[in-house]
């Protein structure tokens, strides 16, 4: 991890107006370290691929003070709440997002990245999901995270949050990357998330500690999670979401972009369809996902893939001969229980009682409202 004065330059030359990360990341390639980019003559710095006169005097006269008050005092708060921070040039900064033209030259950890980290795979997709979405988010994540797959995503609403619940069901690493600063969590109520994820991977962030989540972070935030992964999956988004960002950035960044097609009067299916015609890889399972990765893996993780099975669904208990009625109206996106009385011919008492006994047996999930879906 980089020490508090080798992080204190990584911060001042990032808070230098005019410095983005593309400028910062040639930087560090032409002269190595912020500390020699800092020290380095109005001359040197114009040598640099694309550097304006006036950007050069910029870094020479270094940040003000007030930016100088500021990171002190986050260093302070970063080792009161004891989290970390990776730098371009650790050697745990993740490999494959180094890769990007504008990387973060700092990502703030809470958790822990890991070498492991290289086989990601980002699922990502509406926070309206519906509840076949969430269901099927879910189901592909705790496979994936069976095979040996982070899952990366960003802890939203809907599909992000199942992205990760899936991969932590599978007892497998999952990483969330927020659009806020560390300190705070967004949304709000997904604190025990959160927590669980940090224990079973890593919560980053690019964004300085007190950073809001405004709406103009998370198309940045979008390129931090396709370009850590090996590839995208998107499986429900309404057209102009920003998981089609996140795939549009996957395109450019050289990552494989897969989706998940649904019915084409739906509002969420119309991301992922659309993708498709562009040529997105349809995805219906992991055996639509895993072979198209196969060239980008290493020898040895091949091997593994190869003699793993994904984690079966918990054993589950045939259903009643009147269990088996209720249950053939259940669908994937949900009935109300009054549909399925009215349905059934069944007394509600009777439904449910059998809503109950089929949710026990992991036939079913009950949703807000008074919905059920089927599993």
């Amino acid at each position: 991890m980089t020490t508090r004065a080798s992080l204190q330059s990584w911060l001042w030359l990032r808070a230098i107006r005019g410095v983005g990360d593309a400028t910062y990341h040639r930087l560090i390639q032409a002269l190595g370290s912020p500390e020699a980019v800092l020290r380095a003559s109005r001359e040197q710095l114009a040598s640099v691929e694309q550097m304006s006169g006036s950007l050069a005097q910029a870094i020479c006269r270094g940040p003000d003070d007030e930016a100088k008050r500021a990171i002190d005092a986050e260093l302070t708060s970063l080792a009161r709440l004891g989290l970390s921070c990776l730098t371009l040039t650790d050697l745990d900064y993740p490999a494959r997002l180094k890769t990007i033209p504008d990387p973060p030259p700092v990502l703030y950890v809470s958790g822990t990245l890991s070498a492991a980290d290289q086989h990601a795979i980002a699922i990502v997709g509406s926070r309206k999901a519906t509840a076949a979405g969430r269901t099927f988010t879910e189901q592909l994540s705790r496979e994936l995270g069976a095979l040996g797959f982070t899952i990366v995503s960003g802890m939203a609403r809907g599909v992000d949050a199942a992205a990760h619940r899936g991969a932590l069901t599978a007892k497998g690493r999952t990483v969330a990357v927020l659009g806020c600063g560390l300190d705070r969590t967004y949304p709000p109520e997904h604190q025990s998330l959160r927590r669980q994820i940090e224990s079973s991977g890593a919560v980053i962030s690019e964004l300085a500690l007190g950073s809001f989540p405004h709406g103009y972070h998370f198309p940045r935030r979008n390129r931090i999670i396709s370009g850590m992964c090996l590839g995208v999956v998107v499986t429900e988004a309404a057209p102009e979401s920003g998981s089609l960002i996140t795939a549009r950035l996957a395109a450019e960044q050289g990552r494989e972009v897969f989706a998940v097609p649904g019915f084409v009067k739906t509002d969420t299916s119309r991301g992922p369809n659309g993708l498709i015609k562009q040529g997105a890889k349809l995805v219906e399972s992991v055996d639509d996902i895993v072979p198209e990765l196969m060239p980008q893996l290493e020898q040895e993780f091949q091997t593994r893939l190869a003699a793993t099975r994904v984690v079966p669904s918990p054993p589950r208990q045939e259903p009643t001969a009147d269990e088996h009625r209720l249950y053939q109206y259940l669908t994937w996106e949900g009935v109300h229980i009054d549909d399925l009385i009215e349905q059934s011919g069944l007394s509600s008492a009777a439904v449910s009682g059998l809503l109950l006994t089929l949710e026990l047996k992991g036939l079913l999930r009950s949703l807000p409202g008074h919905f059920y879906v089927r599993l």
